[in-house]
């Protein structure tokens, strides 16, 4: 009968194995260029292990489940939860419930599950477990150019036509503002984060712990992406950051904001930061901005800073194991913090 056990080391050409005949080679290729910084090298893994699962039959790894932890904090009380991330059952094994049993698993061993941009396989899976209805995370966009609004799907005589008609509101939302607090680029994050962190961790009904060892290991050492990272400071300390990147897609050029952080209080400084990230999208070329944002607060800022909210959120779970929270705590998600930079949905 197969077994689920904990990952161990000598587990890792199986997995390996198991992942090129599930997603193919590229696929395995490009794991297993991040494969070394997202599990093992990760600062929450709980007694320095990584956080995996294996279904075993025999000598064979047939299934895998890899969550990557993080410390989740509930208005400052923190808690040990995990992302559910790459979930895999062999072939010729699926359609048995051995996906279904890994999840049970893991879900039994955390303090808080999480889970970000849900495939309809796994939502599927979440309602049949009953786990909490949770709000999507909206999607912003700021156009900069009038080629934001072209569309890889709609011909482009349609697009010229679509640019056109825009272009007046493109011209309103993407004009340029000044700075009106410090900002400057950083390669690290120093020490100063982790008390920025502190002193903002109970403005969020929920958010990832986001001290300076996480976000080094996030955004400045992962080795499958390379991100930009601006730092709002006064007098010297730190009061925010931004990290964003730039991309090519078909029809044009954008820049990610993929994680930010600042007082919910400072409209000034968020402001300031995004004015950053507009003038570095310019400097790259980009035709728009995109991110996601889930507080309300924050949307508010960025909507009257010219962004717009996009057609598709990005599915978001969450479910509470350690402690009893209310239903509403589900659905009132307006001081949650969560953005594209959780989980790994950005590759």
């Amino acid at each position: 009968m197969p077994e689920i056990d904990r990952y161990r080391p000598e587990d890792q050409r199986g997995v390996e194995a198991l992942y090129r005949r599930v997603f193919g080679n590229d696929a395995a290729a490009a794991s297993r260029l991040r494969w070394d910084w997202q599990y093992r090298r990760n600062p929450n893994n709980p007694n320095g292990s990584p956080l995996l699962w294996v279904v075993r039959e025999g000598p064979t790894i047939i299934g895998h489940y890899a969550t990557m932890p993080v410390r989740l904090s509930l208005a400052g009380r923190e808690l040990a939860a995990a992302w559910g991330t790459d979930a895999m059952v062999a072939p010729e094994r699926q359609r048995r419930g051995l996906g279904e049993e890994l999840f049970r698993v893991w879900d039994r061993s955390v303090d808080a599950s999480l889970g970000l941009g849900l495939s309809e396989s796994s939502s599927s899976l979440l309602k049949k477990l009953h786990w909490p209805d949770v709000p999507p995370i909206p999607g912003l966009v700021k156009p900069l150019t009038r080629r934001a609004v072209r569309l890889p799907t709609v011909p482009m005589p349609i697009n010229r036509f679509f640019s056109f008609v825009t272009y007046p509101i493109v011209r309103v939302a993407a004009r340029v503002r000044p700075l009106r607090a410090d900002v400057e680029p950083i390669r690290r994050f120093d020490a100063g984060f982790t008390e920025l962190w502190e002193r903002l961790a109970d403005r969020f009904t929920l958010a990832v712990r986001r001290d300076a060892a996480y976000l080094n290991w996030k955004y400045a050492e992962p080795p499958h992406v390379r991100y930009s990272i601006a730092a709002l400071k006064r007098d010297g300390r730190a009061e925010g950051y931004a990290v964003y990147r730039h991309a090519q897609e078909p029809r044009g050029r954008v820049t990610w904001l993929v994680d930010f952080l600042a007082d919910t209080h400072d409209e000034i400084g968020f402001k300031t930061l995004l004015r950053w990230v507009d003038a570095e999208a310019r400097q790259a070329g980009s035709d728009k901005i995109r991110g996601f944002a889930m507080h309300l607060g924050y949307r508010r800022v960025m909507r009257h800073s010219g962004y717009f909210q996009m057609r598709h959120p990005m599915a978001l779970a969450v479910k509470i194991n350690a402690l009893t929270v209310p239903a509403a705590f589900y659905k009132n998600t307006d001081n949650w913090h969560v953005t594209l930079g959780d989980s790994d949905q950005d590759r």
